[in-house]
C-alpha cells in the first residue's frame, strides 16, 4: 500500500483515521451522511464503497454488526486496519468487489448506506486510477447508482432502509422517482450547497408489501 509518508493521519468523529493516496477521503459528501446517520442497537448494517471507512466505523459504535465492501483494494485494506486501530474487529467484516457481489445471497441488512460515485464524466477525462473510481458515474452520473438501485432490495430486510447521498449533477429527481416506484417512502434529511452542485442526503424506507 506504499511507506507510511504515502499515509494522511486524521481524527475523526473519535476516530484515529489513516488514508492512503489511493483512498478517497472524507469530503462532503460524507460529511452530509454522517450528519444524517442513524443507527440502532439492533441494526445489522451494510455500507457499499466504505472508502476508508469512517462510515462503517461511526456506525459500528452502535449496531450490532456491519458488513462493509468496496471494488477498491486499497480501500478495503485501508478500512480493515482503520477497523483494527479502533477495536472494533469483532462487529465488522471487511470484504472487496463491486456492489453486491461480496454479499450472499440469503443475506439481508436493516440499513444499507451508500456514497455513490456520482460525478458524470466524459471519454475527454482521465480515469483509471483506483481513487478515480470513487467519483466516476460516467457519462451522466448514474452508471453505478442505477446498478446499484437494481439490486438493493433483494439484500434489505423487511423493514430496512437505505441511507445514500447524491449530486444533482446526476439526477437526483430521478433516483427518488425511480425510488417510490420501486415501493420505497423515501424521505430528504439533508441538503448542502457547493459552487457547482448541491449534495442530498436522504433515506429510503422499504414498505410492507
Amino acid at each position: 500500500m506504499g511507506k507510511s509518508s504515502d499515509f494522511l493521519t486524521i481524527f475523526l468523529h473519535g476516530f484515529k483515521i489513516k488514508i492512503p493516496n489511493e483512498v478517497y477521503p472524507p469530503s462532503d459528501d460524507t460529511f452530509l451522511v454522517l450528519d444524517n446517520l442513524r443507527v440502532e442497537d439492533s441494526d445489522e448494517v451494510l455500507e457499499v464503497g466504505c472508502g476508508c471507512g469512517i462510515i462503517t466505523l461511526t456506525a459500528a459504535k452502535k449496531a450490532r454488526k456491519v458488513v462493509a465492501t468496496d471494488i477498491n483494494p486499497f480501500a478495503v485494506k485501508t478500512t480493515k486496519e482503520n477497523v483494527k486501530i479502533n477495536g472494533l474487529e469483532e462487529k465488522v467484516q471487511v470484504r472487496i468487489g463491486d456492489l453486491f457481489n461480496p454479499i450472499e445471497k440469503n443475506e439481508k441488512f436493516s440499513l444499507i448506506i451508500f456514497n455513490p460515485p456520482y460525478l458524470p464524466t466524459s471519454g475527454k477525462d482521465k480515469i483509471g486510477g483506483w481513487l478515480e473510481k470513487a467519483w466516476d458515474g460516467g457519462v451522466n452520473g448514474r452508471r453505478v447508482i442505477d446498478r446499484f438501485l437494481d439490486e438493493v432490495k433483494k439484500f434489505l430486510k423487511e423493514n430496512g432502509r437505505i441511507l445514500m447521498v447524491q449530486s444533482t449533477l446526476s439526477n437526483v429527481e430521478k433516483t427518488l422517482q425511480r425510488m417510490v416506484t420501486m415501493g420505497f417512502y423515501v424521505k430528504i434529511l439533508g441538503i448542502k450547497h457547493l459552487d457547482f452542485e448541491t449534495l442530498v442526503c436522504f433515506e429510503a424506507y422499504k414498505q410492507k408489501e
